[in-house]
C-alpha cells in the first residue's frame, strides 16, 4: 500500500523561510536624527586643567615652589606630628640651606691667597654625606620611608640651626668676651635642641618601635657636629 506524495503547491503544507528574511524589508530613514553629545563633564575637565602643569608660566611654577618651600619652612618652625615633609618631598629646601650655611662659615682671608673655597666645600661635604649616612642608617633598622623622604627632612631641619648661625654672626660683630661666648652658646643650644625635636618629630614614627633610639642617636651627632662649627666660627 502507497502512500501519496504531497505536490509542492498543496495548501496544507508551508515551505520553510529564512529566519532573518523580512529584515531586508526593513529601511531606515536617513532623516532620522540622532540624539545627544559624548562630553567630558566640567568638574573632570576643571581637574585635568588643575592637575596639570604644563601650560603654567614660569612665573607661577617658581612662585608655586616657593610657596611650597615656605609651608615647610613653617612646619619645620612649629615642630609637630605631620606627614606633610614626607608626603610632598622636596630637595629645594636643604640645598638652599646647605648653600646660605656653608656661606655663612666660610672664612675670609686677609692675605687674599685663598677664596674660601676648601671651607665652602667641607661644610657642603658634611652636610650632605652626613645626611646620606643617616637615612642610609634609618633604611637598615628597617625604616618605612624613602630615600629622599629622609634627605628632605634632615634637609629641612637644618632651619634653626641656619637662624643660629646668622645670629652667631651678628653678635660676633661686637667686641669678643665671655658675654659674647654666652650668648652665642645659649643660641646655639637652644637652635640644636630645636632641630632634633622638629627631625624626631617627622622622623619617629618611620622607625620600628624598638630601634627609635638607634635612629635618633645618629641624627644627634649630625646637628651636634654642625652646632660646634657654628658655636667654634671665627671670622679671620
Amino acid at each position: 500500500m502507497a502512500e501519496a506524495a504531497e505536490s509542492p503547491g498543496d495548501p496544507g503544507t508551508a515551505s520553510p523561510r529564512p529566519l532573518f528574511a523580512g529584515l531586508s524589508d526593513i529601511s531606515i530613514s536617513q532623516d532620522i536624527p540622532i540624539e545627544g553629545e559624548i562630553t567630558i563633564p566640567v568638574r573632570s575637565r576643571t581637574r585635568e586643567s588643575d592637575s596639570s602643569t604644563l601650560n603654567e608660566s614660569v612665573r607661577n611654577t617658581i612662585m608655586r615652589d616657593l610657596k611650597a618651600v615656605g609651608k615647610k619652612f613653617m612646619h619645620v618652625l612649629y615642630p609637630r606630628k605631620s606627614n606633610t615633609l614626607l608626603r610632598d618631598w622636596d630637595l629645594w629646601g636643604p640645598l638652599i640651606l646647605c648653600v646660605t650655611l656653608a656661606l655663612m662659615l666660610q672664612r675670609g682671608s686677609v692675605d687674599g691667597e685663598k677664596d674660601g673655597g676648601p671651607q665652602f666645600a667641607e661644610v657642603f661635604v658634611i652636610v650632605w654625606f652626613g645626611a646620606v649616612t643617616i637615612t642610609l642608617n634609618s633604611k637598615l633598622l628597617g625604616g618605612n620611608i624613602s630615600f629622599f623622604q629622609s634627605l628632605c627632612v634632615l634637609g629641612y631641619c637644618i632651619l634653626p640651626l641656619t637662624v643660629a648661625m646668622l645670629v652667631c654672626r651678628l653678635v660676633l660683630l661686637a667686641d669678643p668676651g665671655p658675654v659674647n661666648f654666652m650668648v652665642r652658646l645659649f643660641v646655639v643650644i637652644v637652635m640644636f635642641v630645636w632641630s632634633i625635636v622638629a627631625s624626631t618629630a617627622f622622623l619617629a614614627d618611620s622607625q620600628p618601635p624598638n630601634r627609635k633610639a638607634l635612629a635618633v642617636y645618629p641624627v644627634f651627632l649630625f646637628y651636634f657636629v654642625i652646632s660646634w662649627m657654628i658655636l667654634t666660627f671665627t671670622p679671620q
